[in-house]
């Protein structure tokens, strides 16, 4: 009975496996996790033989991909393997993760947005110069097919479907004691053109799920005093990911191939400092805006260090369009880079981030919301509203969703009963203006707090006693805040400027 319903339901269960020898790319089993002794399901991403045995580079379905490993035969669970079926597609349930099948359009113009640069050749390991080099000739080549008109660069292309937007302005009227809900996802979509338009991404690219982007490629690093693992892929040169470790100059972020090269670089290197204006400063936090058409390999530089911790984007290489803001540290060895931000210098969809990252060593600590509160603070100065783009990382995600719900409640808290006794209010608008989050963002923020109520003909937002509580030891766990007087800034017009 069992080889009856194998043979009917082959390509949709599971089956046996008496060796590894048999299993293959884009096969799924059961695997034992680093260091645990959980056996997860795992899809197989690529195969190695290494002093006579196979190994597997896995990823964990469901799990973040830095947890992505190499594992070895004992590792491996043959009893129950999902093989990929025939036409391409996995079995078992979407994970988003699977390398999909290639798809080659030949109608010019059909794809609005560029992809990241393919391997040129397929039989050999793709290194970081390939990389690069595909990316320049696929620029020159855009280049001549429109006539001169400057490529855009990287586009993020979100994987979310739009959030629900109440139809009628929201009026925060009354506080009334209610249940906290908890809080869901909710992510903006694209715009989906089929024609050319103006620049409307950041510096990186969502990345096609093909095997040599899927897997890590540099071991460890070396940045200031701080030794780092990686957690995703970045196209440094093939010669340097085979090293144990990468060397990088924390002030100008050059690498080296040993710590003796690093030490011969730093008695020439006369940095201290990220390059560009310092922009910023009180007490020991310092931000400095790099323009990446004046300093393009620090920009470059700054971008390859980025990949390694950001995932949902690929590089590209095309810095010019783009601002930088490093957020620094600074102690008596000079100033250390604690995360940035990069942001267009003109922005169609008035975004206000492109790519946002904190250093490793230096997150849960604050740092995350510090930047997210800058990059509002400079848009005040513009006088606009900003967003940033998406689709954003997993830790991204979580720290815009936690700034946006704090500023929005301290608003709603702070505000007080007219001279009159009547109950304050205040609308979306005047949220967005003291703020400068966007419309969309404000009042995704609203439903996913579950504050919205519709109450005799017009809205209010009721908050709980539990809400306001837990928002207070949430603010006085924000020890870190932008300064507005500290920051000593000009917003320039890019749209007038004939060259970035």
């Amino acid at each position: 009975m069992k080889i009856t319903q194998k043979i009917e339901f082959d390509e949709d269960v599971s089956s046996i496996c008496e060796s590894t020898a048999a299993l293959t790319e884009g096969c799924r089993l059961p695997v034992r996790m680093h260091k645990t002794e959980d056996w997860p399901l795992a899809e197989v991403v690529s195969i190695k033989d290494h002093d006579g045995k196979r190994q597997f580079y896995v990823h964990y379905v469901d799990f973040n991909k830095r947890l992505d490993e190499w594992v070895t035969e004992e590792d491996v669970d043959t009893r129950k393997v999902q093989f990929p079926r025939r036409d391409g597609t996995q079995t078992g349930a979407s994970t988003g993760v699977t390398t999909p099948k290639k798809h080659h359009s030949s109608v010019p113009g059909s794809v609005s947005r560029p992809t990241s640069p393919q391997p040129a050749v397929s039989n050999e390991m793709v290194n970081g110069n390939a990389v690069l080099a595909a990316a320049l000739q696929k620029k020159i080549n855009r280049k001549r097919k429109f006539n001169a008109v400057p490529a855009p660069p990287a586009v993020v292309v979100p994987e979310t479907p739009p959030p629900v937007i109440v139809p009628a302005p929201v009026i925060p009227a009354v506080v009334v004691p209610t249940t906290p809900a908890p809080v869901t996802v909710v992510e903006e979509a694209s715009q989906d053109g089929k024609t050319a338009t103006p620049r409307q991404s950041g510096s990186m690219v969502i990345h096609q799920d093909d095997v040599v982007t899927r897997m890590k490629n540099v071991e460890m690093i070396e940045l200031g005093k701080h030794r780092i693992k990686p957690w995703y892929f970045s196209p440094y040169p093939q010669e340097l990911c085979q090293m144990p470790c990468i060397y990088i100059c924390e002030f100008c972020l050059k690498y080296r191939k040993s710590r003796k090269c690093l030490e011969r670089h730093l008695v020439k290197c006369n940095l201290r400092h990220p390059p560009g204006n310092e922009i910023y400063r009180k007490h020991t936090i310092s931000f400095f805006e790099i323009d990446g058409r004046k300093n393009k390999v620090y920009a470059q530089n700054l971008c390859l260090l980025a990949k390694l911790f950001l995932d949902h984007k690929t590089l590209y290489y095309d810095t010019d369009p783009f601002l930088f803001y490093v957020m620094t540290e600074f102690d008596s060895r000079g100033f250390h880079i604690v995360g940035y931000f990069s942001k267009e210098k003109e922005s169609t969809e008035d975004y206000n981030v492109a790519c946002i990252l904190t250093m490793p060593p230096y997150q849960r600590k604050g740092y995350g919301k510090l930047l997210i509160e800058f990059s509002y603070e400079l848009s005040k100065f513009e006088g606009k509203t900003g967003s940033p783009e998406k689709p954003l990382s997993d830790l991204g995600l979580l720290s815009y969703r936690s700034y946006w719900a704090q500023t929005i409640l301290e608003i709603f808290i702070s505000q007080k009963p007219n001279s009159d006794g009547e109950k304050p209010t205040i609308t979306i608008n005047d949220i967005c203006e003291c703020t400068s989050i966007k419309k969309e963002d404000v009042i995704s923020t609203l439903q996913n707090l579950n504050l919205i109520n519709y109450y005799k003909g017009q809205y209010i937002v009721c908050i709980s006693r539990d809400i306001i509580d837990q928002h207070k030891k949430a603010m006085d766990k924000r020890k870190i805040r932008i300064d507005s007087k500290c920051l000593h800034w000009t917003p320039k017009d890019w749209s007038k400027r004939s060259k970035w």
